[in-house]
């Protein structure tokens, strides 16, 4: 018996020794080693959108969203001017509709500030809300995240979440509250990302939250709100997406950005361009070359105002997972340094520079010099924009799409410039100053800029035409 034993103990090595080694059919593993990444740069890409549901008038299924959710209280967000038009009266009838149990907030400050952002966070703290739902432009939207993010973070001090270095830029681990926005602006594309920016007063410049688990869990878009769009709101915030399709197609490739994270958590939401970003920005640029003039000149064109607001999805698609660079780092300064301007059709009671306005106005100088980096890409965007490049050389590629944009906002009754909104060269150190800190934005520049190159480009921008 003890031989039957030793015999079969025998047996069991020897099958052992000649099994399969392979991980799919041993029960032992052996790590690969890992392939070390040159430079320390990213080896890897990752899209995060929010859903999105589009078509005219399909604002009255939000109603239906929240119930089967299952939402007891809900936060509607909203701004004052916003809270008397249709776009605020179809989600209220569609609230009442399905006997939905909401809160309005009204008081977003259109370009929010960390103290605006920390009222709408008191706000939501106290109504211990289970979902939310933002009306309006990026503004509303960008606010609705932040209160959604603090009232389910209570604990967090609110420079927690801040992109550093003027803030912790702490990942977010917290699980949020459903958030359902409705664009009511062909713009900022923030229905579709997971960045909200507001202007940090004791500095004087902008900054943001940037973190793929604040994004919208839906977005609906219903061309039918953008019809009540003043003309010139229609084109700063079709200027907004022009520059967020450029700067995401011609930032830094995603593969030379550093340093590459030690856990994907970290791998930050701007990540620079990649194949599939490309694609979502080329196409809002061709929407862009084609219905941005009649949105502004008619608005009566459903087609084009219809086309707009989604290619404000398509580039937020684009730019929110590959990034933007210099037109907006050197945007924020703009829009937070502002002095006396008030732009027409803007019902607000304190100077404003529209953002899609700030970012467009440096847009002829930054281009002519990011150009030097992938001059394919520039000439490409231009040939979009309409210019004839049969017979361009790449090597002015840059200057090729700066003139094509001059000609393009000059045909748009633009600003001539930063002079034209208040600045003089006087204003440049706190300008460049103000840059400075929006690396998250400013090193996804295809080309590295220097202190004295944000100055040239400052003054460049001074006069357009």
């Amino acid at each position: 018996m003890a031989a039957g034993r030793d015999r079969a103990v025998h047996l069991l090595r020897q099958l052992q020794q000649a099994a399969c080694r392979c991980p799919s059919h041993s029960h032992t593993y052996s790590q690969v080693p890992e392939r070390p990444t040159l430079g320390n740069t990213d080896y890897a890409f990752e899209m995060a959108i929010s859903n999105i549901r589009y078509g005219e008038g399909v604002t009255k299924e939000i109603g239906m969203d929240l119930q089967n959710l299952g939402a007891k209280r809900v936060c509607l967000m909203t701004d004052k001017n916003l809270s008397q038009l249709p776009p605020v009266n179809a989600v209220l009838n569609s609230l009442a509709k399905y006997g939905i149990n909401f809160q309005m907030y009204d008081n977003v400050r259109v370009e929010p500030t960390d103290q605006s952002f920390l009222d709408a966070i008191t706000f939501a703290k106290k109504g211990e809300f289970d979902a939310y739902v933002a009306v309006g432009g990026g503004s509303v939207m960008d606010t609705c995240k932040a209160a959604n993010l603090y009232s389910s973070s209570p604990m967090s001090d609110f420079l927690d979440y801040v992109n550093a270095p003027i803030g912790k830029g702490k990942p977010v681990t917290v699980p949020l509250k459903p958030l359902i926005a409705v664009p009511t602006t062909s713009g900022t594309g923030s229905e579709t990302t997971g960045v909200a920016i507001f202007d940090f007063k004791e500095l004087k410049v902008k900054t943001g939250i940037a973190s793929r688990a604040i994004k919208p869990t839906l977005g609906i878009i219903d061309p039918l709100h953008t019809l009540s769009m003043p003309e010139r709101i229609v084109a700063n915030s079709g200027f907004d997406v022009l520059c967020h399709a450029l700067e995401s197609y011609t930032a830094l490739p995603y593969n030379m950005r550093s340093p590459c994270p030690s856990n994907p958590v970290n791998r930050p939401a701007y990540q620079g361009s990649n194949p599939i970003s490309d694609v979502w920005a080329l196409h809002a640029l061709h929407i862009v070359a084609k219905y941005l003039k009649r949105a502004i000149r008619n608005p009566e064109d459903r087609e084009a105002r219809a086309n707009m607001h989604l290619a404000s999805a398509f580039a937020g698609i684009g730019f929110g997972n590959a990034g933007v660079h210099l037109c907006h780092g050197m945007s924020y300064p703009i829009s937070g340094l502002v002095k006396t301007y008030k732009p027409k059709d803007y019902n607000v009671d304190h100077s404003l520079v529209p953002h899609g306005l700030s970012v467009v106005l440096t847009s002829p100088a930054v281009f002519a010099f990011t150009a030097q980096m992938h001059p394919e890409r520039h000439l490409e965007a231009a040939e979009i924009l309409g210019a004839d490049i049969r017979t361009a050389r790449i090597k002015d590629a840059g200057l090729i799409l700066a003139d094509t944009l001059r000609k393009f906002l000059f045909d748009l009754n633009v600003d001539d410039g930063l002079a034209a909104i208040g600045y003089s060269k006087a204003d440049i150190p706190a300008l460049v100053k103000g840059t400075l800190p929006q690396e998250r934005v400013t090193k996804l520049s295809p080309r590295p800029q220097t202190e004295e190159d944000l100055s040239a480009l400052f003054e460049a921008s001074m006069k357009l035409y």
